[in-house]
C-alpha cells in the first residue's frame, strides 16, 4: 500500500514558491515522492501544534514544525517557542541557516549532498533571483520598482494574484519550466500588467499616506483599500530615510510592514524581525511584519515599531 501523498507547504512569495518547486522536483526525482503543494501564511500559526495533524507534510521558507518530514528555512524568527528551538537538529531532512539571503539555495545545496540531486541551471537561476528579491539586493530602487527581468515580472505579478490558490499553479509551472517560460504565461502576463498599473498608481498615492518622518524613520498609513501598495515607494520618494514602517490591508485584515532602506541602510541597525516577533510576527534583521487583529491595533503597533527604530537610530549616534 502506497504511503499517503506528501504536501509541501510554502510561504506565499517568490522565495517560498521557488523553494517549493525545487523541493518538489528533488523529492520526485530522488526520493520517490509525488508531492503536492499548498501555501501557508502567518494567520495559520494560531494552532501550530495541530497543523496538518495526521498528514504527511514538508515546510519550506516558513516556521519550524517538529512533524515536518522535510523542513528548510532561513528566517531568524523561525522557532515559535524555545522548546521547538531545542528540538531542531540539522539532519538529512532539516536545515536552517539564518545567514542565507533566501531559502532555495539551502534546498539545492542540501539536496545535492543528501539526495544526489543535480542542480538544473534553471533552478540555479531561480535561486540567484530569489536572493535578490528576498534580500532586496536590487541594483537600485529603479530596478526594484521598474525592473522587467522574468523573475521580477513574476514577483510583481504575485501582488495581483487572481485567487488565493493561484500561487499553487505557478509553483507547478516553476517545477516544470524556467523563469522566462513562467513569466510569459498568459495569466502571469495579465497579472503583471495589472500589477504594473497598480504600481504606477501606488507611487502617485503614496505621499499623502505619510504620517511623519523623523530621525531617519518614516511612518505611513496605507490601510485604505482605495490605496495601492508599492513595497519600495517610501524609498523611491524619500531616498534619505533609513527605515519605513507602514500599515497595509490584506485579504485577512491588516499588516504592519517594517524595513530598512536597502540603498541607505542604517549602521549598525536594529533587528526588525525580532521587534516584529514581539507583536506576533517575524522576519529578518532588515525587514519584518506582523498581522495585528484590528486596524486600530495595526496603527498602534506601527507607531510603536517606528518609535523603537527611532530610538535605535538615536542610540547609535
Amino acid at each position: 500500500m502506497a504511503a499517503p501523498r506528501l504536501t509541501i507547504h510554502y510561504h506565499r512569495d517568490f522565495d517560498g514558491m521557488v523553494s517549493a518547486a525545487v523541493l518538489a522536483r528533488a523529492l520526485a526525482e530522488r526520493a520517490g515522492e509525488d508531492p503536492s503543494w499548498r501555501s501557508v501564511n502567518y494567520d495559520q500559526r494560531s494552532d501550530w501544534d495541530d497543523f496538518e495533524a495526521g498528514r504527511r507534510f514538508a515546510i519550506v521558507d516558513f516556521h519550524f514544525h517538529p512533524r515536518a518530514e522535510w523542513w528548510y528555512d532561513h528566517h531568524p524568527t523561525t522557532f515559535l517557542r524555545e522548546d521547538l528551538r531545542r528540538i531542531y537538529v540539522p539532519s538529512e531532512r532539516w536545515l536552517w541557516d539564518p545567514s542565507s539571503p533566501s531559502c532555495p539555495p539551502l534546498i539545492l545545496d542540501h539536496a545535492a549532498r543528501h539526495l544526489d540531486f543535480p542542480v538544473p541551471p534553471r533552478f540555479a537561476e531561480m535561486a540567484r533571483w530569489s536572493d535578490v528579491i528576498d534580500a532586496a539586493r536590487y541594483a537600485s530602487v529603479d530596478q526594484a520598482i521598474f525592473g522587467d527581468e522574468p523573475a521580477l515580472r513574476i514577483a510583481r505579478a504575485l501582488t495581483t494574484a487572481p485567487s488565493p490558490d493561484w500561487t499553487d499553479v505557478i509553483v507547478g509551472a516553476l517545477v516544470e519550466g524556467d523563469l522566462a517560460a513562467v513569466a510569459n504565461r498568459e495569466d502571469v502576463e495579465k497579472a503583471h500588467q495589472r500589477a504594473s498599473r497598480n504600481r504606477d498608481k501606488a507611487l502617485s498615492q503614496f505621499p499623502p499616506t505619510v504620517q511623519w518622518k523623523r530621525d531617519g524613520v518614516l511612518l505611513y498609513d496605507a490601510s485604505s483599500n482605495a490605496i495601492r501598495r508599492e513595497r519600495f515607494a517610501a524609498f523611491y520618494h524619500h531616498p534619505d530615510i533609513l527605515y519605513s514602517v507602514g500599515v497595509i490591508p490584506t485579504r485577512a485584515g491588516f499588516h504592519v510592514s517594517a524595513g530598512e532602506n536597502p540603498w541607505n541602510p542604517p549602521r549598525p541597525g536594529a533587528h526588525v524581525g525580532e521587534i516584529m516577533e514581539t507583536y506576533g510576527g517575524g522576519g529578518h534583521k532588515s525587514v519584518g511584519g506582523a498581522n495585528p487583529p484590528s486596524l486600530s491595533d495595526a496603527r498602534r503597533v506601527a507607531a510603536e515599531v517606528a518609535e523603537k527604530l527611532r530610538t535605535a537610530i538615536l542610540a547609535a549616534r
